[in-house]
């Protein structure tokens, strides 16, 4: 008897979106190290198609109403279905396997779907420019230099529209350090473009679209987004920043590929897209597709994302997931970024928002004294004009500064080795206020701290001079949960292995304050508030000052 089934699976309207798998059997366990397409053992697959086995792809078409998110159905007959059949998607037809990932057996194809604009632009994503009237804006397409010109379309409501230019770039096979991304994980991304919006009015609404001028004059538009300009820095405002690390993807058809990889991330992601109007910009501290290799799956975190970073800003942070090869300069000798070596994803800045400052460092590049990012660490602490930007936050991926966590209890360092070592003095001498890191899986707040000591017995509100820097891990943004030392670590105020994200909210130039938030119902779990003046900045603490003279 014939048995047939429904997955509906959400496909973007891009051509250089490319192949993923969906698994109509259980959970199953998944490395935790390792991209799920990964165990696909596809060189080990065999033409097995069955005579009365069909696979119908609907609609034929996609995008034909200006969309360029659109469900397709897949409907599969099979008159021999078993728990390792599964379904595999390629640009663009579904594919019916039996035999399980190891031992791959295509049992029938479907139609082919096609799309009414193929490469259309896609994945609108905001950061900071260089300056702070100033937002970049990057999305990908399918189409080339040669063929038309990219541009954005932008203004304030209701005013004069401006057009700004983009350049267009790419990256290649070649580009990558091999393993997977440069293997049987290499997927074209098309072309990625960037535009800088000059000259924004603070704190201003603005609208946007993405355009490519044909050759033919015509242009092809992207739908219509908005974004509030930065305000200025130093403005007295309410202002407020969203900071997680570690996130990965889902899959929104019910595919369980990433059940076991990624379980929360579709949570976060939802949550904060719920509460989009009360947050202005996000930092997200490494770790971020978990591709692994495996190129196509940054089209789908892209896509993901897009309602948050069409909103706003949304700073990145390199993380070991992206960057980590070996051979390939990197500082820590892993292969954990399958090959990528940073290319899609790599980045190190400092950046000023309204009366915060922030240094960002990258943990996969040496941070130790007497290399470049050391210099660069200390030149962004210096820079940090204290009177018009009081907040100064430190963030990395990996922990480098203090952590409950299972494995560093384990290697009895609680951090990355050297990370207090090398980089203490600095956020002790420059004042910072919070550091926060990712990479582990959880959510932990450390008490104001330098030298191992708690050097504050608040929990919930600090005042006064900044006498020791607060360290939170938020490393909860979706993926695997990890878990905490059973060691009695003294400095820690509150832990919670959970999926969840950090909010700041800078109330005024004197009044901070802090909250970790579950992804499952957007709830406080844990805050602290920070009231200073000006004058406690300045005072001096133990190895925070600098030398004094008796000279008149």
């Amino acid at each position: 008897m014939n048995i047939p089934f429904l997955v509906c699976i959400l496909v973007r309207l891009l051509a250089t979106s490319h192949a993923s798998s969906y698994h109509s059997h259980g959970h199953r366990h998944v490395k935790i190290n390792e991209q799920p397409l990964s165990e696909i053992a596809i060189h080990e697959a065999v033409l097995a198609l069955h005579e009365n086995a069909t696979v119908k792809a609907s609609p034929y078409v996609l995008g034909l109403k200006g969309e360029d998110t659109e469900w397709v159905n897949i409907e599969v007959d099979y008159p021999e279905p078993s728990s390792d059949d599964w379904i595999a998607r390629a640009d663009f037809s579904f594919a019916l396997f039996s035999g399980g990932l190891s031992t791959p057996k295509l049992i029938a194809v479907s139609n082919t779907i096609t799309f009414a604009n193929p490469k259309a632009p896609l994945y609108p994503r905001l950061a900071h420019g260089k300056s702070w009237d100033e937002m970049t804006v990057t999305w990908s397409s399918g189409y080339s230099i040669d063929e038309a010109v990219p541009f954005v379309e932008f203004g304030m409501k209701g005013q004069v529209r401006s057009l700004s230019p983009a350049g267009t770039l790419t990256f290649i096979q070649n580009s990558m350090c091999g393993g997977a991304a440069r293997g049987v994980g290499w997927r074209d991304p098309g072309f990625i473009h960037t535009s800088f919006l000059k000259n924004l009015w603070p704190n201003m609404a603005y609208t946007y679209r993405m355009g490519h001028m044909l050759k033919n004059g015509k242009s092809v538009w992207s739908k219509m987004y908005t974004f509030k300009a930065s305000p200025y820095p130093g403005q007295d405002s309410l202002q407020r920043v969203i900071i997680f690390g570690d996130m990965g993807k889902g899959e929104r058809d019910g595919a369980n590929a990433y059940s076991n990889k990624h379980p929360g991330a579709l949570n976060t992601t939802d949550t904060l897209i719920k509460d989009l109007d009360n947050f202005d910009i996000v930092l997200h501290i490494g770790d971020m597709s978990y591709a692994n290799g495996y190129i196509s799956q940054w089209d789908q975190f892209l896509a993901q994302m897009e309602p948050i970073t069409s909103r706003v800003p949304y700073m990145v942070a390199s993380g070991n997931h992206e960057r980590d090869w070996p051979n390939s300069g990197s500082f820590y000798d892993t292969d954990d970024s399958g090959g990528e070596c940073g290319v899609p994803a790599e980045t190190l800045y400092s950046t000023d928002y309204g009366m915060f400052h922030f240094c960002v460092a990258d943990t996969e590049h040496d941070w130790r004294i007497g290399t470049e990012q050391y210099a660069f660490i200390e030149k962004c602490l210096a820079s940090a004009n204290r009177h018009k930007q009081p907040w100064l936050i430190f963030a990395a991926h990996r922990v480098l500064g203090y952590s409950s966590n299972q494995w560093y209890g384990l290697e009895g360092s609680f951090e990355e080795p050297m990370g207090r070592e090398h980089l203490q003095p600095l956020w002790q001498k420059y004042k910072v206020d919070v550091a926060f890191f990712g990479h582990v899986h959880h959510y932990e707040r450390v008490c104001p701290i330098y030298q191992n000591q708690c050097v504050n017995d608040e929990k919930s509100h600090y005042s006064g001079t900044v006498n020791g820097t607060i360290h939170v891990v938020a490393g909860g943004g979706g993926s695997h949960l990890s878990d905490y030392t059973e060691i009695d670590t003294v400095w820690s105020i509150h832990k919670d292995r959970d999926f969840g994200f950090v909010k700041l909210t800078a109330f005024n130039q004197s009044s901070l304050l802090m909250e970790y938030k579950k992804s499952s119902d957007g709830e406080v779990y844990d805050s602290f508030v920070i009231t200073r003046e000006y004058r406690d900045v300045l005072a001096c603490v133990h190895d925070g000052c600098e030398a004094t003279t008796l000279a008149t």
